[in-house]
């Protein structure tokens, strides 16, 4: 990291293993969304053992293999959530599809774990409350954006430690690019991928939300659009939101799929969280126009204005947390109250959102 002047502000070391090999088994059920790989290399990393794999299509199946050569193949989804070792299941299903998959998983007395966006509709969502009320197991949800980044995880640490202040608004910005030739055919079917304020969204309100120390949101404006892709009438290329939080603070949102292809990485996502003493920003994934790569905060407050490279310095907490109340039956990791209120207001927004398309 490098400073302008001094300051005492810096990194937590990188989180240890959690337990011991053996001591907590997981499997791997619906290989959809890339995504799978991190849940799984970050639940390894906390000591977790990758006992299963099933998903349908066999290529899938060779893929992760690719990566986790000491998984075992399943005959059947059945045989997976049979297994009295495994406490644990991560999915990646289709958007539309994680929701029956978590039911399912609770059902059979495992903890689930699942890729954003957690379900697609509101009714969905009263299925999962009822079913981990009913079960008393846990529906997890992987938002990526703030669990598994660096810079996301230290800005957390800042906050708790009182570097801005009272936090009063979060800006997150969410580009990607879209790839559109390498995509399934279902990521481009609203019915299947949610919407893009549902889909990518879901991110930037878990953060509005934890940034702030927030329970809810009212979703007070936001927009969706299709600008630029006709070939592809059900895709939301751009979208918005606008929230006020429970806690007085302000949250603004924005996400699409319009990262240009002379761009060194898939999105330059940035946070901007303004406090009552200072102001954090996040370059996550790139510093632009320079090699720096990934892994870029800038701290500004009364004290100073500083810039931390964290890559590798930080790691993720979340994932041996996640371990750990699967074990002690705690939240530490993620409420999940807050894993469902994210979703409640991505969805809520998408539902409610003025659809710009074809206007010019």
């Amino acid at each position: 990291m490098s400073a302008s002047d001094g300051g005492t502000y810096a990194p937590a070391p990188v989180p240890a293993a959690v337990v011991e090999p053996g001591d907590f088994t997981f499997a791997a059920i619906g290989l959809d969304h890339g995504h799978i790989y991190g849940m799984c290399q970050g639940l390894i990393g906390a000591g977790a053992g990758l006992k299963w794999v099933y998903d349908p299509d066999p290529a899938k199946v060779e893929q992760f293999r690719a990566r986790f050569p000491d998984v075992r193949v399943a005959r059947s989804e059945e045989e997976v959530l049979a297994d009295a070792e495994v406490g644990l299941v991560a999915g990646a299903a289709v958007t539309s599809e994680r929701c029956a998959l978590g039911l399912r998983v609770m059902e059979a007395g495992k903890d689930y774990f699942t890729d954003k966006a957690p379900l697609t509709t509101l009714e969905q969502l009263a299925a999962a409350r009822e079913a981990v009320a009913r079960t008393g197991r846990k529906y997890a949800v992987y938002y990526s954006e703030r669990v598994h980044v660096e810079t996301a995880v230290f800005a957390e640490q800042l906050i708790e430690q009182g570097a801005i202040g009272k936090v009063i608004q979060v800006i997150g910005l969410g580009p990607h690019r879209l790839n559109a030739p390498s995509r399934p055919a279902w990521f481009f079917e609203r019915a299947r991928y949610g919407g893009i304020l549902t889909d990518i969204g879901s991110h930037n309100v878990d953060q509005i939300l934890h940034y702030t120390g927030s329970t809810d949101a009212e979703v007070v404006s936001s927009t969706i659009a299709n600008h630029a892709h006709p070939e592809h009438p059900e895709l939301d290329d751009f979208g918005d939101a606008h929230l006020v939080t429970d806690t007085g603070a302000v949250g603004y949102l924005r996400c699409d799929w319009f990262t240009p292809d002379g761009l060194q990485t898939w999105g330059d996502g940035r946070t901007f969280i303004l406090g009552t003493e200072g102001y954090i920003e996040q370059r996550k994934y790139m510093n632009l126009a320079t090699s720096d790569g990934p892994g870029h905060l800038f701290l500004v407050n009364g004290e100073q204005e500083r810039h931390f490279n964290v890559t590798g310095t930080v790691g993720y907490p979340f994932f041996g947390r996640l371990v750990l109340d699967c074990l002690n039956r705690t939240e530490d990791a993620m409420g999940q109250a807050h894993a469902f209120k994210a979703i409640e207001i991505a969805i809520t927004a998408q539902n409610q959102a003025r659809d710009l398309s074809n206007r010019g």
